[in-house]
């Protein structure tokens, strides 16, 4: 059998470049597709290439150039894709780029994996907000948190079986990405497979208002700098650190033909669930100042409550969390303690609605 090689689509980011040190470090080769435009992005690729500099292959580009992806997606034996636009904000401003890198981006790696002779493993980062702003969920407040009224839906989460209503231009991005990996299975009998991600953080995430908000907030309290809630503070996610989903993608990998034509919803499930106001509570305890706050208004498309139903995919590979959030936390903040100046570049956006 020929040597393995893993493409990793957005591989020098937050997600990638840990997924990348896995693989790498078990002596897999690896092959990263990256435009490097992400704050941050510049100082992780240099980590793994200090690292694992004979076997890591890099491709400077962007997924929306289909002979750069071509390229990229020769000789591998899997594809995790993970670059994309993530702001839902962003994709308010600028919907055909967001449309261009989410949809079209993710139509270039399929149709490159499907041209190979023998077509890899692919697996595409999708998102919660398939599902919509969840508005139809009935909730009651609970201390400082919302919880569904719905005792189901309050020990187990949102499943799979919810319908799909994409909001916002990055919801519909997104969603159509998702589609598109689930149908090519079906139509074209290929191994693919997408995880609908909560909220991930950990090691090497930069934060900013639009994407990795918990990282995003440990970084205002490091540099004494206020943050400001869209919302009422009390909106829900499950948190999944990184070294979990790591794993749950090296599960999907090794189960791939029974998972193919599926999506999971993926994140920390009701026992790492924490709203806004507990994380302030949390950063609280480690850094011994609570940071100063204020409140806006709610942001299109905002969710009150999510809360993934992971246990599709646990009894599909038998994965489960490990890393409980106060732990979790806890190494964050350590870890951004010592490398935060990295976020620097995106350290002008300071508010933060969970999305």
């Amino acid at each position: 059998m020929s040597e393995q090689l893993s493409l990793i689509t957005g591989g020098a980011g937050f997600i990638g470049c840990n997924l990348a040190q896995r693989l790498l470090s078990s002596g897999r080769k690896v092959r990263i597709l990256d435009n490097l435009t992400r704050p941050g992005v510049e100082q992780n690729l240099q980590w793994l290439r200090d690292q694992h500099l004979d076997r890591l292959q890099v491709v400077v580009g962007d997924i929306r150039d289909e002979a750069t992806v071509n390229r990229a997606v020769a000789g591998t034996t899997q594809v995790f894709h993970f670059a994309a636009q993530v702001a839902v904000t962003t994709s308010l401003d600028k919907p055909r780029d967001d449309f261009l890198v989410n949809a079209q981006g993710t139509f270039n790696v399929l149709e490159a994996v499907r041209a190979r002779p023998v077509p890899p493993f692919m697996l595409m980062t999708s998102t919660n907000k398939v599902y919509g702003d969840l508005a139809d969920l009935e909730l009651q407040p609970a201390g400082q948190q919302y919880q569904p009224t719905n005792l189901a839906t309050r020990a187990r989460g949102v499943s799979e079986a919810r319908p799909l209503d994409f909001h916002s231009p990055y919801g519909c991005s997104k969603g159509a990405a998702d589609q598109y990996v689930l149908d090519y299975a079906r139509s074209y009998g290929l191994a693919t497979a997408v995880f609908r991600m909560s909220c991930i953080y950990g090691p090497r995430q930069f934060g900013t208002e639009d994407q990795g908000w918990v990282a995003h907030f440990i970084l205002r309290a490091l540099r004494g700098e206020p943050i400001t809630l869209y919302g009422d503070g009390k909106q829900v996610r499950d948190v999944l650190f990184i070294d979990d989903l790591v794993q749950a993608f090296l599960l999907a990998e090794q189960n791939a033909d029974q998972i193919a034509g599926r999506a999971f919803n993926i994140g920390g499930g009701p026992s790492n669930a924490i709203s806004l106001l507990d994380l302030l509570d949390r950063i609280e305890a480690l850094h011994g100042v609570r940071p100063a706050t204020a409140f806006d208004a709610w942001r299109t498309g905002d969710q009150r409550y999510y809360v993934s139903d992971t246990r599709a995919f646990e009894t599909a590979t038998g994965w489960k969390q490990r890393v409980r959030a106060a732990d979790g936390i806890g190494r964050l903040y350590d870890w951004l303690k010592t490398h935060r100046t990295a976020g620097t570049a995106s350290a002008a956006l300071h508010a933060v609605g969970a999305h």
